[in-house]
């Protein structure tokens, strides 16, 4: 029995389809989007086809991974599926959550969809982490350009050629500009930053304690050995990848960085071009960074 479930925060549709030659999909309905209503759909489904398989398939999206994992703690096969990769009709133009149900029950039935991979718990817990300090990154930055660009319409320059040293700071903190409302800004300013500034250390603290009792430590110390990967990148790239075992050959594994090139290929002619950039964008962008590394002559490390 193959059941399609378009999952929403509060409610989730539901529609399944008998493994029958000519069998016709079924509407079931709506559901509450909660562990007690999974629990009892899946009860009524296996006390109506006792002899049935119950075979789940559900879109990923920000509802995360729980639904998965609940469904399989109850020993029933569910398949978490990439919309980019769901097949659709050229001149499909009307989208309901009644119809993405029975289209998912369908195409599971058809075994015309690939299911993506599911990290553990930890594994996933590591991934926020990396993810939340390469945000804590990115909110400095934006922070530090915000006041650059406030010093610059002013006409405001420093004298100090190291940006944002300590000295950077303090003149900063005794920088007195023309008009009290551009001094308050100011002031907001070098407090974010400051603030900012001590997420990122807290957020590295943490980010360096929690990966050494990770299970793919050995694998992050290992890729370290590459130029250009230090801790951070080899964590962020292990940590979206999950477990490289799952790749029998490397070209799946650069295939699924997106790092081979399109084909357009017909008959005695064949054209490659840009690289695909499909799969994971922040592996394959870390990886990119990486290599950047390798342009230059290599330098013996002080660690």
């Amino acid at each position: 029995l193959f059941i399609g479930l378009d999952t929403h925060k509060t409610f989730t549709e539901v529609a399944y389809i008998e493994d029958q030659r000519g069998a016709k999909s079924t509407h079931l309905g709506k559901i509450l989007s909660n562990k007690a209503a999974f629990k009892k759909l899946a009860r009524q489904l296996q006390s109506k086809y006792p002899d049935a398989t119950l075979h789940f398939v559900y879109e990923a999206g920000p509802c995360g991974y729980w639904i998965y994992r609940f469904l399989t703690s109850l020993n029933h096969c569910c398949y978490v599926i990439a919309p980019s990769l769901i097949p659709k009709k050229p001149g499909e133009k009307i989208k309901t959550d009644k119809r993405d149900a029975l289209k998912l029950a369908k195409l599971l039935k058809s075994e015309d969809l690939t299911p993506i991979y599911v990290p553990e718990p930890e594994d996933e817990a590591v991934r926020d982490l990396s993810r939340a300090r390469e945000t804590g990154m990115k909110d400095l930055k934006d922070a530090k350009y915000q006041l650059k660009a406030l010093l610059l319409r002013n006409n405001i320059n420093s004298k100090i050629k190291d940006n944002w040293s300590l000295q950077y700071l303090r003149w900063l903190a005794e920088l007195v500009l023309p008009h009290p409302c551009q001094q308050i800004v100011l002031q907001e300013s070098v407090s974010t930053i400051t603030e900012r500034l001590k997420r990122l250390k807290r957020l590295d603290n943490e980010l360096t304690h929690q990966v050494k009792n990770w299970r793919f430590y050995p694998v992050v110390k290992a890729i370290q050995a590459l130029r250009g990967v230090r801790l951070l990148v080899a964590t962020g790239v292990i940590a979206e990848l999950g477990d490289l075992s799952r790749f029998d050959h490397p070209r799946k594994l650069m295939s699924y960085l997106g790092l081979v090139p399109s084909e357009h290929s017909s008959g005695d002619k064949r054209h490659l071009g840009a690289i695909t950039k499909c799969g994971n964008s922040r592996a394959r962008r870390l990886l990119v960074e990486g290599a950047h590394s390798y342009k230059h002559n290599a330098n013996i490390s002080k660690e």
